[in-house]
């Protein structure tokens, strides 16, 4: 059986201590470059499989510095401190001498406590009850994923027009369908699309700066999600002075909530 395209795409090769040799994947190519949803998993992947790592990841942000160029790179991770159960980490990811992405990742060990949620799952209808994704040819990386929009899609025509918010409601999962664990639920985390594109239907030049993921759910409660859909909520704060934010939850199907993640984007008239 050949390995999924996602495990293809974020396959790191040991080059020393610290250090993985990585290649970009034309399954997740973007306008510009690869997914910035994949990127970010490639160098999460890294802290990973580094064999110092302690416990999970707890929080994950990645700041991309410059486009990523189609072709190989230098993943690197190191734990900054180690504590009795939490772990700090610097990450990066390098082509030629050039840096394109910085990270940071806490790993812990988690341990059973009280829990409750503060943000419920909204009521839906389930994906059964959605259309499939229509492949209409746009950019190679969306052909990975199983999106069915509840509300907020893509636009339906690029005209200018205004919505009242920004909120996008999506059922999602890998395609062809992948157990979710740590480095894919980063990934899905990513892919809503732009939210000035849902705010004002106009094609306008965005890129990602910074990206942060919470993770809400230990390695136990991914398994048990499978390789089923994970509803995404996904809205801005605000458009301005070429910025705008995002802020996104996702849970699995039985309305467990397993991560947030908020961004900041840059975008040009």
């Amino acid at each position: 059986m050949s390995a999924h395209p996602f495990d293809t795409a974020i396959a790191l090769e040991p080059q020393g201590e610290g250090a993985w040799q990585g290649h970009t994947s034309p399954a997740y190519a973007n306008m510009i470059g690869p997914f910035g949803g994949i990127t970010a998993a490639q160098a999460l992947n890294a802290v990973l499989q580094h064999p110092r790592r302690l416990g999970e990841p707890v929080a994950y942000t990645a700041n991309f510095c410059a486009p990523v160029a189609d072709g190989p790179f230098l993943a690197l991770a190191r734990p900054a401190r180690t504590n009795r159960s939490t772990q700090h980490w610097i990450a990066e990811l390098r082509q030629g001498d050039q840096t394109v992405l910085t990270a940071t990742a806490v790993t812990a060990v988690r341990r059973e406590t009280w829990g409750a949620t503060e943000v419920p799952m909204p009521r839906v209808p389930g994906p059964q009850d959605l259309p499939p994704p229509m492949r209409r040819g746009r950019v190679e990386w969306i052909n990975r994923y199983d999106m069915r929009f509840v509300e907020g899609g893509y636009p339906a025509a690029w005209d200018g027009s205004h919505a009242e918010d920004s909120r996008t409601q999506l059922w999602m999962r890998d395609e062809p369908p992948r157990p979710l664990d740590f480095a894919s639920l980063a990934a899905l985390s990513d892919v809503f699309f732009p939210r000035i594109w849902r705010r004002r239907a106009t094609p306008t030049p965005i890129g990602t700066v910074s990206m942060t993921v919470y993770f809400h759910a230990g390695a136990a409660q991914l398994r048990r999600a499978g390789s089923g859909h994970l509803l995404g909520q996904a809205h801005a704060h605000g458009f301005r002075d070429g910025y705008f934010d995002q802020t996104a939850q996702l849970w699995n199907e039985p309305g467990e909530l397993l991560a947030t993640t908020h961004q900041v984007v840059y975008y040009k008239e």
